[in-house]
């Protein structure tokens, strides 16, 4: 006789575009306070309709502003659940900016920040460890699978911490992240096989689905690339 699955499912969401650049171009000195852009806020809510028929029982964001406003969002007019924080979640932190010497390393490590991932002692943009990130992403993650009153679990987070979690749930090396696209305000669908309250099998069911544009079309570079593509524009166009 088929015995079915005790199955649960987390909705894995990235934040919705923040306001990370000036209107001049320029980036803002503290990234981890802004909050989203018009377009954000519209990604968010186009998401939040494609979500409208899935009832969660508890929802989850890391307490920065992007992700608590595109939570806000997908959860308005529900009864429930409470939006929760957990800031162990939040993003990988880069290091002071700067520019050294060899501009056109510098660049091209900025379009692609991850590549060093899985080396010891490599640093997310001369900021945080690797390793670090993962210590504090994966068990925060792990306990909340670990708690056993939900069955439908919205999380929202970030790019980065989402793209870890994605190769912890697939056995990826660390190194894998930059095989997983996060575009902003996208959706992922986890499915968790549980057997006497512990996983005995992750199904990914969808990865990077964005509603707003489900076709991808337009969308080419990623956002590190589009960060280091500003740059070499803003350095370029200095005065000699």
């Amino acid at each position: 006789m088929f015995k079915e699955p005790d199955r649960r499912r987390i909705y894995l969401m990235r934040h919705g575009e923040a306001a990370y650049l000036r209107e001049d171009g320029t980036v803002v000195d503290d990234t981890r306070v802004v909050p989203l852009t018009p377009f954000g806020r519209d990604q968010a809510h186009r998401q939040a309709e494609l979500l409208a028929g899935v009832e969660f029982d508890r929802a989850v964001c890391s307490g920065l502003p992007r992700t608590r406003e595109t939570a806000g969002i997908v959860l308005r007019g529900r009864d429930g659940p409470t939006l929760e924080i957990v800031e162990p979640l939040e993003e990988i932190q880069g290091g002071d900016r700067h520019e050294p010497e060899d501009l056109g390393a510098w660049i091209q490590h900025i379009a692609n920040p991850w590549a060093d991932a899985a080396k010891p002692g490599a640093r997310f943009i001369g900021g945080e460890l690797f390793s670090d990130f993962s210590d504090r992403v994966i068990p925060a993650f792990q306990a909340l699978v670990a708690q056993q009153d939900w069955r439908c679990l919205l999380l929202v987070l970030h790019g980065g911490v989402n793209r870890l979690l994605l190769n912890h749930v697939m056995n990826l090396p660390l190194g894998g992240t930059l095989t997983v696209e996060q575009d902003t305000c996208c959706i992922n669908i986890i499915d968790l096989d549980m057997e006497d309250g512990a996983v005995v099998r992750y199904l990914v069911r969808a990865i990077n689905i964005t509603g707003y544009n489900l076709s991808k079309a337009g969308i080419h570079l990623t956002d590190m690339e589009r960060a280091a593509k500003r740059m070499a524009a803003q350095i370029s166009s200095r005065p000699e």
